[in-house]
C-alpha cells in the first residue's frame, strides 16, 4: 500500500512539471540544439570529404614509375608502390593501378601502384649437376631460372650436366643468384674421354681378335658367320666396322665382326704385296738363280752346250770360252 502511494505521487508531480512553461523552454532549447548538432555535422562532413569535388583518376598502368608520380602529383593524388619482379618485363614498369583509369576519386586520394622491380630478388641454385638436360631444363625452369649456353665436352655419359657455369665461372649448389639467372651447361658427347686406335683385325681367328681388342680397350660386337663356314675354329674375320680406315675410335667402344672360311683378298693381296715386290724390284736378280741349277743338277747338258761354242767360233773369244768350259767342268766334276 504504502509503495502504490509514493508512485503515484511521483507520477502526478511529472505530470504537473510537463505542464509547466520550464518544461516546454528546455524541450525547445534541446530540440534547437539537436538540429545545430544534426548541421554542424553535415556541413563538417561536407567540407571534410569535400562533396560534390571529384578527380578523374589518370591513366598510370603502361608508363614508367617516373612518368606515374609525375602524373598523379600534377592530379593532387597520392600513391603508395608495391613491387614484383618478372623475367621479361622491363624494370620500373607500371603494371596495375588501382583505382582504375577514369574512377572518380577526392584529391588527395592515394593510388596504389604494382611495378616491376628493378632488382632481382635471389633464389638458391638448385642441385643439377649428373642430371640428364631434360631433367636440368625442368628443374632451372621451377627455380625461375633459363639455360644459358651448352657446351659438349668429350664424355662417356650423352647429354649429362658436368658442370654449370653463372657468369662464366662454376656455380656451386645453395649459391643465392638473381631470378632470371642464364646458366651455362656442359654436358658429355657420349663419345668417351679418351680415343684409342682401331686395330686391324682382319685375318684373325676370332680368339686373338677379342685378345687385341682387350689390349686396345675396346669391345667385341655383333659376331656374324659367313654360311660357307661349318666350323667356327678354323674361321677368320674377313669384314670388322669400324675398319682402320676410320682411325680412332672412343675407349670401350665396340667393334662388329664377320667371320668367313678365308681372309678377304684385299688383306692378302697386301700380305702378298710385301714379297711379291721383291721379284718386281729386282727382275735380274731372278735369272741367277736359274744358272745354278743348270750348273749344278743337268751337268751333261753344260757340257754340250760348252762344247759346240768352241767347235763353231774356237777364234772369236776362246778365252771367255775356256772360262766357262772351266767353271762348268770343275762344277760338273
Amino acid at each position: 500500500m504504502q509503495n502504490s502511494f509514493l508512485s503515484n505521487t511521483v507520477m502526478s508531480k511529472v505530470v504537473q512539471y510537463l505542464q509547466t512553461p520550464t518544461f516546454r523552454k528546455n524541450l525547445i532549447a534541446a530540440f534547437v540544439a539537436i538540429v545545430c548538432l544534426f548541421l554542424a555535422v553535415y556541413v563538417g562532413l561536407k567540407i571534410y570529404t569535400k562533396h560534390d569535388e571529384s578527380i578523374a583518376v589518370p591513366k598510370i598502368k603502361g608508363l614508367h614509375i617516373n612518368a606515374a608520380i609525375q602524373a598523379l602529383e600534377d592530379a593532387g593524388l597520392e600513391y603508395q608502390i608495391d613491387s614484383v619482379y618478372q623475367m621479361d618485363a622491363k624494370p620500373g614498369l607500371v603494371i596495375e593501378q588501382d583505382p582504375e583509369q577514369g574512377f572518380h576519386v577526392k584529391s588527395g586520394r592515394t593510388i596504389y601502384l604494382t611495378i616491376i622491380t628493378q632488382v632481382a630478388p635471389e633464389v638458391s641454385f638448385p642441385n643439377i649437376k649428373d642430371k640428364t638436360l631434360i631433367e636440368a631444363t625442368a628443374i632451372l625452369k621451377n627455380h625461375n631460372l633459363k639455360i644459358g649456353d651448352t657446351t659438349y665436352v668429350a664424355d662417356i655419359a650423352r647429354d649429362i650436366v658436368l658442370d654449370a657455369q653463372f657468369a662464366g665461372q662454376s656455380i656451386r649448389n645453395g649459391r643465392m643468384i638473381p631470378k632470371g639467372s642464364r646458366i651455362d651447361l656442359v654436358l658429355g658427347n657420349g663419345l668417351g674421354a679418351n680415343e684409342v686406335e682401331i686395330p686391324n683385325l682382319i685375318g684373325l681367328p676370332l680368339n686373338e681378335a677379342k685378345f687385341a681388342l682387350s689390349g686396345a680397350g675396346l669391345g667385341l660386337g655383333t659376331v656374324t658367320y659367313d654360311p660357307n663356314v661349318t666350323d667356327t675354329t678354323t674361321a677368320v674375320i674377313s669384314v670388322q666396322s669400324p675398319g682402320v680406315e676410320k682411325g680412332l675410335t672412343s675407349l670401350g667402344a665396340k667393334i662388329d665382326v664377320t667371320l668367313s672360311l678365308t681372309a678377304p683378298s684385299p688383306t692378302s693381296g697386301s700380305s702378298g704385296g710385301t714379297t711379291t715386290p721383291k721379284p718386281q724390284v729386282n727382275p735380274t736378280q731372278s735369272t741367277p738363280p736359274a744358272a745354278k741349277p743348270v750348273a749344278t743338277k743337268p751337268a751333261a747338258t753344260t757340257k754340250t752346250t760348252t762344247n759346240t761354242p768352241p767347235a763353231k767360233s774356237s777364234n772369236t773369244a776362246p778365252a771367255a770360252g775356256q772360262k766357262k768350259e772351266n767353271k762348268a767342268n770343275s762344277l760338273g766334276f
